[in-house]
């Protein structure tokens, strides 16, 4: 049956959505502001009738007797266009019946109707009239007229018509669901679960009904009256897309993610053209730490739709939070092209950038991020990181001070301020910026680390320890905090505490080639010659593995760039260099893996791919 209302919710700009901003890389995406404005925008998206066209399927009255039997044929078959889902046609065959037959009134709605699928709610509306005018009492063109003038915002005419169309049909389940979508546009949300109330009396089995209703309950803030329409829908169809999606995301919202999951990926199956499904079940895989089947899901939603803005910002996150700079990068330029006065979509895109080493190109973004929004700290802290990247400490600093004059009480800009000015040799203003942020955020260990590194610069071996020892206690796996700490004692001759610290440092991070060559200095110093050597050699051991592991990232960025440019032999081997050089590098099995899969060798490529994963598991577990 045809659906005469997607067109409709897609162009009536009723949508809502709201969305907590972010403003620097590791912020996590706030949960809460979403909850309402997510059921909201669904239920725009999914009121989809399952009930009669209302092309109107009566043959069309003519003119004349000379027209009649082609017209009638004409309008016959441009119903069975409509029950095929080929449009055109059917515009071309009604647009051929109003010629013939200009005082059709059913050739007039039905012409409407086409056009208004086609999104085209203005060359519609004059038809539906034109319907009306010869047939005052046509309950379908005043319904569609209604859909028509509320797609144009008319919603004070679209409730008029709507309600006539009530008068007229009062036992009939669409001009109530018609009358209840207008209402809720209006704002009246308890008028229109009335309406939708009386259509799932009068029809109580259609499953898009109970869902419409569940919609709207939703929005009234009745959720547990949602819920029971929602189930009620399953119930009579068990495979109800919009249905399984609605339910899905009320199960997320209230993190009950394995439920939540199970419906959307029952969603996705029974409608896997459904871009929204996707999108919904990667944002709970993406809760579930299972990133690589969200970034699927997300790429398949944006594939489904090539203007779904929130999939792709979701892309663009789960991307850049997995290393997928280039990825994440796309996603954000996409999302510019969708939003481009979007602050929150300049200011991700800067962030990718700055995460792939460009603080350069970074910069023109977060200046348009805060020309949008120019009180928000967190675009001005951004901008002042894109200069610290780039080693201008001046405009870096003047960034943070005015990040500070939005906000005093930021710990963050307090230590970034502290970065510049450090950067600066400015060390004591910079351990003056430290110390607030400590103050401000005592629990987070980089402050007490940068802190006592500072210290240490300045002689400060007591003052330093006793930060670094703060650094540890905030975070017990931070292998370079102890390093530093016995590094430190090293100095002030506390050769036992010193040796301990180091041993700490190796446990967690057996790779820290300073941390052996310090201990092996130290326990020469205490007369054990054999450990100093062990600690001397695997120390050298290590260089060499730090030499081979930076040539094979060169020739790994050395073939992603000629991967870009067409060159595909040439990135083979450049991938193949950086394994053989090191071998357990995953970023090149992964790389070699996408361009062994462009060059058609898909057996290899899966090999390389299973490679990559293995390895990318095992360095995570550890």
């Amino acid at each position: 049956m045809a659906d005469h209302s997607e067109a409709y919710y897609k162009s009536s700009g009723a949508v809502l959505r709201s969305k907590a901003g972010r403003s620097s890389i590791g912020r996590s995406e706030m949960f809460s502001p979403r909850a309402k404005s997510v059921l909201l925008a669904l239920a725009a998206l999914f009121f989809c009738p399952a009930g009669r066209s209302l092309a109107a399927a009566e043959p069309a009255q003519v003119e004349t007797p000379q027209t009649a039997d082609r017209a009638k044929n004409l309008y016959l078959q441009g119903m069975g266009a409509i029950e095929s889902g080929d449009l055109e046609r059917a515009r071309s065959l009604f647009e051929t019946v109003v010629r013939l037959a200009p005082r059709s009134p059913e050739g007039h709605n039905s012409l409407g109707w086409v056009l208004f699928q086609e999104g085209k709610p203005g060359l519609a509306l004059p038809e539906f009239r034109a319907a009306l005018k010869l047939k005052p009492d046509f309950v379908e063109a005043h319904i569609n007229l209604s859909n028509g003038l509320s797609a144009q915002q008319d919603f004070v005419e679209a409730e008029t018509e709507a309600r006539q169309a009530e008068r007229l049909a009062p036992k009939d389940s669409e001009t109530h669901r018609t009358l209840g979508r207008v209402l809720s546009f209006r704002g009246d949300l308890a008028a229109a679960v009335s309406e939708f109330e009386a259509a799932t009396t009068l029809e109580p089995r259609r499953p898009d009904l109970h869902d419409d209703l569940g919609s709207l309950l939703m929005q009234a803030g009745r959720t547990e009256a949602a819920v029971a329409e929602f189930s009620r829908a399953l119930e009579l169809q068990p495979d109800y897309s919009s249905a399984l999606i609605h339910l899905g995301v009320i199960r997320w919202q209230e993190h009950a993610f394995p439920e939540a999951r199970g419906l959307l990926d029952r969603a996705v199956k029974s409608n896997p053209e459904s871009a929204e499904a996707h999108y919904y079940y990667g944002r709970v895989l993406e809760d579930e730490q299972q990133s690589a089947l969200a970034i699927q899901e997300f790429k398949r939603a944006t594939v489904l739709k090539p203007d779904f803005a929130d999939a792709e910002e979701s892309l663009g996150l789960a991307s850049q939070r997995s290393g997928k700079t280039d990825d994440a990068l796309a996603a954000f330029r996409q999302l510019i092209r969708l939003r481009p006065d979007s602050a929150d979509a300049h200011n991700d895109l800067g962030l990718a950038l700055i995460q792939a080493g460009d603080a350069a190109e970074s910069v023109p973004e977060f200046e348009t991020a805060l020309r949008l929004r120019p009180q928000d700290p967190g675009y001005t802290e951004n901008l002042g990181t894109a200069y610290l990247q780039r080693a201008d400490f001046d405009s870096a600093a003047k960034q943070f001070q005015a990040a500070l004059r939005i906000a005093p009480e930021d710990a963050t800009a307090h230590y970034d301020l502290g970065l510049a000015l450090k950067l600066k040799d400015r060390l004591v203003e910079a351990i003056s910026e430290f110390r607030k942020a400590a103050q401000l955020s005592p629990d987070e260990p980089d402050v007490h680390y940068t802190l006592g590194v500072t210290l240490w610069q300045t002689g400060d071996f007591t003052g330093s320890a006793s930060e670094l020892r703060a650094a540890t206690a905030a975070k017990p796996d931070y292998a370079e905090a102890y390093y530093t700490l016995g590094t430190v004692l090293k100095q002030e001759a506390k050769l036992d505490d010193a040796a301990l610290a180091l041993r700490k440092a190796i446990e967690i991070d057996p790779s820290l080639v300073g941390a052996h060559t310090n201990l092996a200095s130290i326990l020469r110093q205490q007369g054990d010659t054999a450990a100093a050597d062990r600690e001397s050699r695997r120390a050298q051991e290590l260089f060499k593995q730090s030499n081979s592991l930076e040539a094979a990232t060169f020739n790994t960025n050395s073939g992603k760039r000629l991967l870009q440019a067409g060159d595909l032999e040439g990135a083979i081997a450049q991938f193949r260099s950086a394994i053989r050089l090191a071998p357990d590098y995953a970023p090149a099995h992964e790389k070699l893996a996408e361009a062994l899969a462009e060059k058609g060798e898909k057996a290899e490529a899966q090999q390389e791919l299973q490679k990559a994963a293995r390895l990318a598991g095992t360095k995570q577990a550890e």
